[in-house]
């Protein structure tokens, strides 16, 4: 089972991408059924671990990393000692009577999280093939089908396990299933593109387009994101750009308007292209920034950079949702 590393040279020192597709299983971190954020209708999401990308503010801390990784949630722990007497390595143990976790310890073998009925130690991260996820998938076939929903492969990034994603994307098609990808984008375009042929839908992030500020923000350079955004505009595919508003970030109405007025130029990209007949939908998703993630930061023993940035307001939301509708893009907001 080999891994096919798929570099992206990025500019301004940023981070060396590296895009890694394992065939017949991947690693995933959550399966989460009756979605209705993730694309139409109710939905199956497939949450795909590894992100190139290092957001301050990310919403799901446990699928940055490629590896599997124990998440400890002190409170629910019951000092039973199962965990103590399962772990071989010495990360789960007794100091005065109290059982500590030593994450430097944990080799993320899973044997303590067996032996926790409590729950207080859950791994995420776990290799699956693609017959085991579409088992679970496919148990909501009814819903998809009264629903007008379907399959989205998210993250992390899917497209770090672009042949693994290809594979669960080929079958969800051959099963008669909608299928989507929430991408942030910053991959070689070879990989995104070859996910598209079984993608009906297309999710992409797009968080500034000051690319000193998405550097400082993410981690990583805007300009591989931006250039496969355009090459999108000139496919077929519906596309939906997503934008969170995180507060420091992009919360103004310059950094929206920007946004907006790319996104703009992409349409008339795609209408051209098409001479304004039968072109796919495109549109923009103001996404509201939360703290809801701050526990999972500390069940992985991680600094929650955001903990200081209040949600914004629903009435600021609105007034950039109106800024970015007068560049005649088809805006919403959650």
């Amino acid at each position: 089972m080999g891994l096919n590393a798929i570099p992206y040279p990025p500019s301004n020192g940023s981070r060396r991408l590296t895009a890694q597709g394992l065939g017949s299983s991947g690693m995933i971190f959550d399966i989460q059924r009756f979605s209705v954020h993730d694309g139409p209708g109710i939905r199956t999401t497939i949450f795909l671990k590894g992100c190139p990308l290092r957001c301050f503010w990310c919403h799901n801390p446990e699928g940055i990393d490629k590896r599997p990784a124990v998440q400890f949630y002190p409170s629910r722990c019951i000092n039973c000692g199962a965990c103590v007497n399962a772990c071989l390595n010495g990360a789960q143990r007794w100091q005065n009577g109290t059982r500590v976790y030593e994450r430097e310890r944990c080799t993320a073998c899973g044997r303590c999280v067996e032996t926790c009925f409590a729950e207080a130690l859950v791994l995420s991260g776990r290799q699956l093939t693609v017959e085991q996820v579409m088992e679970e998938a496919l148990r909501d076939r009814a819903f998809y089908v009264s629903s007008g929903g379907g399959v989205t492969l998210s993250g992390g990034e899917p497209v770090m396990q672009s042949r693994f994603a290809r594979a669960v994307l080929e079958r969800c098609k051959r099963e008669g299933l909608h299928t989507a990808i929430e991408t942030a984008g910053y991959c070689r375009w070879d990989a995104l593109a070859a996910l598209l042929p079984v993608t009906d839908l297309v999710m992409m992030d797009v968080k500034h387009l000051d690319p000193a500020r998405h550097l400082a923000a993410t981690g990583v350079s805007n300009a591989p994101i931006l250039d496969n955004a355009r090459r999108l505009a000139r496919t077929d595919r519906p596309i939906v750009f997503r934008v969170p508003i995180v507060p420091s970030v992009n919360n103004t109405p310059e950094a929206i308007d920007a946004i907006a007025s790319f996104v703009r130029s992409l349409m008339e990209v795609r209408e051209r292209d098409n001479r304004g007949v039968g072109s796919a939908e495109m549109r923009l998703e103001l996404l509201q920034f939360h703290r809801l993630a701050a526990d999972k930061y500390r069940s992985l023993g991680l600094d929650y950079g955001a903990g200081g940035i209040n949600p914004p307001a629903r009435d600021e939301l609105m007034k950039l949702e109106d800024l970015a509708r007068a560049h005649g893009v088809v805006v919403q907001s959650r």
